[in-house]
Order: C-alpha cells, then structure tokens, then sequence
C-alpha cells in the first residue's frame, strides 16, 4: 500500500493543526489542534475530522497549544483510543490546558442554550466535557527528545527540540515498506528562535524527504530578542519611578513565565528597584508556572545556572500569586508600584479586564503589551493607541502609557525559518508549507526556492500525497 501525507489543519491558516501519515492500513495523525475563529466556521470545523476517528491508530503532539492538541477530547468522543505521543512537560501541560478547554466548551454551550431555550430551538452540546478530557489524559504516553519509538503501521518517531515552548518538539516519522529504505518525514511544528528566555535553542532539523515546515511568519521579520531584558528594565523603572502600575496582559502559559523569569533577574542583579512586587493574578497561569517548575530537564543553559544559584526562577519574596477573587480584588486597593501579569493575552476575558478597568485612566500607570493582538481585540486597540476603549461595556479614557515589546515572539521569523530549513535543500524532495496565512507562506516558497528547494507547495485542506 503507497504511504501518504494526508492534509486536514493549519493549511492556508495558522489554526487547527492537524497532518495524517498512512502506511500499511495504519494512520498517525500529526497534531490535533484546536480550530479558533468565528463561531460559526469554528464549530464546524472543530466537529469534524478528515476520517473516522476511529481509524487513527496513534497521535504525536507537537506540543501543548490549544491550536495543536484541543480537538483531542472531542477525537475521543468519536472514537479514537489509541496512544497520544508527546514530550512529559507536554503531556503535563497537556492535562491543564484541556480541561480550562473543556470549561470553556461547556461554560459557552450553557450560555448559548440559556438563549434557545428561550427561543425554543433545540440545546446544543459543548464540543466536549471534563469526562472527555479525563478520558483522552488517560491515552498520553511521554515519550523523550531522541527516544525512537515504532507508532505502528511500520512507522518510527524520534522527537526531536523545537525551542517553541515548554516540551516542544518537532517530529520525524520513518515509514518502511520493507523492500528500500525507509521515507523520512519531518514535521517542524512551531519552531522557536535563538536565545528565548528559559527554552533550549531549536535542534538543526533531521535529514528528510519530505518537509511539512510551519510559515507563521515566513514573510515577516520580528524584532531581535537580545535586548528584550534591558527594555523590560527601563519600562519597569520608568513606570516605578512614577509612582505607578506595570499592567502586563500576557498568555497563560510561556509569556508570563518568561516575563516572570526576566523581572526575577533584573531584581537579582539590582536593575531595577528592590522590593518591588511580581504579581501573578491567573489560576491558569499559576498552575502553568508549578508545571514549568517540575521540568527544569529541559531549561536552557543560562535558566539552569539562575535555577541553581537562586533555588527557582519563579520564586522570590517579592513574587506573589493570587488564586482567589478576593486576592485579586484586593489589588486594587493597593497604591503603591507594582507588576501585576494577569490573562488573557489579548484582554478579551479574565482578570485583566478588572486591572484595565482599575488602571487604564491614571497616566502614572503604563500597560505593556507582550504579545500578538488579534484584530477586533481589545489588545489591539490599545496597541493602535486608541484615545478611549470600551471595557465592561463603558468607555474610559486610556491615560496609562501604552508600550509594546515585540521580541518576545516564541516564532521563528523569515529569516530564522530559512536559516533553519537551508541545510536540507539540496537532498528534500518536497516541502510542504502549513500553519501560515497565504501571503506568510508565498513568502517563504519564494525565499525557499531562491535557496535551493526544488519543490515547495502550499497544500489545501484534504489534499493527500504519495510519499514514494
């Protein structure tokens, strides 16, 4: 039976990623990820699967994104029982990301059926519930960076480092027929850039066939990351210096650890003022932390050094969590300066609503955007340096300062994708470009043809290929 490479998310977009590799009668899906858009496209979408989910013999998690593994639960619900494949500080982020997934799901299907009931439409189901979750944490099997292991079907993997966020990992799958050599696929995922905080740089890619490389920002460049702690120190002293609040909107997992990790350095080495507090006001963020905490295996160089001069990188007198509302609450009270990180990313929900709200209107105040704001976002509108933003549906005036850093970007850019990818022209035989918008992904075709790669194609979704 030929081996194919079957196509079904992330193509022509940077959602719901999701590869099948077939050989022998035997399936492996490549990711399972989440589709995240409008309401309508995205409930469709997240309801449906390229095949019978019972077919699929085993998946491989690139990593913990909700975009990579958050439609796992409703594969179960539809049959899949096999082993799902994954790094152990993936797996354990994997078990906290689906069931807030899982929250969500049913917290919007009772908010939604509350309205059809009244209307007196029939109720819909959340695409998946915590019994679900429960069910597909039962199917991980962490598998090591380097560990070779067989997926059946006469397919090996070997994980190999991505540098993207905690547990990472590209993949390569060996498909034999027994009769030549075997057929070398390797799927990026998302692949990280040189000297993030805490992360090991990206591993150089493994010779291979065929290459399924993410695009996310093949035509764009992002600002370089190495001065990215010495801005942080002077937007945090500046602000202090007025008497003010550091309002930092950042993402659950990876961004405010990695703001956490660099205010703790800055405090150690005395850049900025002593005693200042590092508050973390988000459960989800918290629980993030403890499982960042578990796995120092996998820090780079310069974390582990910190790690073992200062015992943790997420612990200090001056670094609080706030769990309850009524802590978070009570940080209003407080005048005096302080960091407080607070979800979501984008300040579309969660408690940094409530700190906009309490902070947003007094100029010694400055709020600092870490990450990418989405359009229609309130994030993004304070990023455009709107004059007034609606939160809580009233206007306030924005009289914080507004600053954004850039370089904290966990994707490889233009020229870090070409760089990574330039040692396997001369002997891949196609290249398939995913996990990009069409303009990101022409941009990279076009630079990875300049250098060398004799086919590159852009794959819609459902489209298969002969990987003989």
């Amino acid at each position: 039976m030929t081996a194919t490479l079957w196509f079904h998310g992330a193509t022509r977009e940077v959602t719901g990623s999701m590869h099948l590799v077939q050989n022998n009668g035997h399936t492996v899906a490549l990711d399972c990820g989440l589709f995240q858009g409008r309401r309508k496209e995205a409930n469709a979408k997240n309801r449906s699967f390229p095949c019978d989910p019972a077919a699929i013999n085993a998946v491989v998690l690139s990593h913990a994104h909700i975009d990579h593994c958050g439609k796992l639960p409703r594969l179960v619900k539809e049959g899949f029982g096999g082993p799902i494949y994954a790094t152990p500080a993936t797996c354990d982020l994997v078990r906290l990301l689906l069931a807030d997934s899982a929250y969500i799901q049913e917290e919007d299907a009772e908010y939604w059926n509350r309205k059809r009931v009244k209307r007196g439409d029939a109720p819909i189901e959340p695409l998946y519930t915590q019994q679900e979750v429960e069910e597909t944490i039962g199917l991980l099997d962490p598998r090591q960076l380097g560990e070779a292991f067989d997926a059946g079907g006469d397919m090996r993997v070997t994980l190999h480092e991505a540098g993207h966020m905690l547990g990472s990992a590209g993949v390569l799958v060996e498909v034999a027929d027994g009769k030549r050599p075997p057929v070398r696929v390797v799927f990026t995922g998302d692949l990280g850039r040189l000297n993030l905080a805490i992360l090991r740089d990206p591993a150089p890619l493994p010779a291979c066939d065929f290459l399924v490389c993410e695009s996310t920002y093949g035509g764009r460049e992002t600002p370089n990351n190495e001065h990215m702690s010495e801005q942080l120190a002077a937007i945090i002293n500046e602000t202090v210096d007025r008497g003010g609040k550091l309002i930092v909107p950042a993402f659950a997992v990876g961004r405010t650890q990695v703001i956490v990790y660099h205010a703790r350095q800055l405090a150690y080495e005395r850049r900025i003022v002593e005693h200042l507090p590092i508050i973390v006001d988000s459960p989800l963020a918290i629980r993030a932390t403890e499982v960042f905490r578990q796995h120092p295996e996998v820090y780079d160089v310069e974390a582990a050094a910190f790690r073992r001069v200062t015992g943790d990188l997420f612990k200090c007198a001056d670094c609080e969590y706030t769990r309850s509302v009524e802590q978070s609450k009570a940080l209003h009270g407080r005048k005096e300066p302080m960091i407080i990180l607070s979800a979501s990313g984008m300040c579309e929900a969660g408690r940094i609503l409530h700190h906009l709200k309490n902070n947003i209107q007094d100029p010694r105040n400055t709020i600092l955007i870490v990450g990418y704001q989405a359009m229609h976002t309130l994030g993004r509108r304070l990023v455009e340096k709107r004059k007034q933003v609606k939160i809580f549906g009233e206007m306030y005036d924005v009289k914080a300062r507004v600053k954004s850093l850039k370089g904290f970007s966990a994707h490889a850019d233009a020229g870090e994708l070409a760089r990574w990818t330039a040692p396997l022209a001369d002997t891949t035989r196609r290249v398939f470009l995913v996990h990009g918008e069409m303009d990101q992904s022409d941009a990279l075709a076009a630079t990875m043809r300049e250098r060398g790669f004799a086919d590159v194609v852009i794959p819609e979704s459902g489209q298969t290929f002969a990987l003989r």
